[in-house]
């Protein structure tokens, strides 16, 4: 077989992280339904582990193809964008699902909760406290995610460090903040269709929060590394969108859960 390639495409080799990756998947899921039966989390540790040793070992091999062996052509790159333009526009329905839901609920409130809304029984947060101070740390969060974007662009490698830095700060503080107001919150999620909707909604977001920070602490890693260049930095463009999307959800979640819905 002639190793000359005659396209710019990638045809990538046989991995074994789509199976892992699945199998880590399964036992997580089986995993916390068995927590949440038995109050077991072995299971549930398993998963996590063969998921974070599949992640890690995944990303090592695609930063491999796309830095030090050139398979990341303009083509390889373009589809890659489209692919994340996509990928977002499916998380995008898929908060518009719980907008929906939320909506549905609140604009014309059932008999069964008082008619009326919130409920009755049910203590909102105030918006004026935690969620202004977790909406002020994402919008600073969106403005460093920028400023890192603008400086690797401009080949200044420090403060491309700085801002990327201080983005995954923000987004572990912010973490810890919505940690703390869970903990503290006086409805849970059993609470009428008020607290399933409120945490659904800002339970994923957290999540996508916790997975935005960890896709820029990637970037963080690398870039310390020098794998970014000015022009050869998708990894990069790729976690800022996301993140842009995840501050994005969050001002519609704090408008319309938060504040109006309050």
């Amino acid at each position: 077989m002639s190793n000359h390639n005659n396209h710019p495409y990638h045809l990538v080799d046989q991995s074994p992280w789509p199976l892992t990756g699945a199998i880590g998947a399964m036992m997580m899921t089986t995993g916390m339904i068995k927590w949440f039966h038995t109050y077991s989390n072995d299971l549930l540790i398993i998963g996590l582990m063969v998921l974070i040793l599949t992640m890690i070992q995944w990303w090592r091999d695609v930063t491999r193809e796309g830095t030090y062996q050139g398979l990341h052509t303009y083509p390889v790159v373009l589809g890659l964008r489209w692919g994340m333009i996509l990928f977002i526009t499916s998380e995008v329905l898929f908060f518009v699902s719980f907008f929906w839901a939320y909506f549905h609920s609140s604009l014309s409130p059932n008999i069964e909760i008082g008619a009326t809304w919130p409920p009755k029984g049910i203590l909102p947060f105030d918006p004026m406290s935690i969620p202004m101070l977790n909406t002020s740390i994402l919008l600073a969060s969106g403005v460093t995610v920028t400023w890192a974007h603008h400086s690797l662009m401009n080949n200044n490698h420090s403060q491309g460090m700085q801002g990327l830095f201080l983005t995954v700060m923000l987004g572990i503080y912010f973490t810890i903040l919505q940690a703390y107001e869970y903990i503290e919150a006086p409805f849970t999620i059993a609470d009428s269709v008020y607290g399933s909707s409120f945490f659904m909604a800002t339970g994923f977001h957290g999540i996508h929060v916790i997975i935005g920070t960890m896709f820029l602490s990637a970037c963080l890693m690398r870039h310390s590394m020098n794998h970014f260049s000015s022009t050869h930095h998708f990894g990069f463009e790729a976690a800022a969108w996301y993140w842009h999307f995840v501050d994005v959800v969050w001002l519609f979640l704090y408008i319309s859960i938060y504040w109006w819905g309050s």
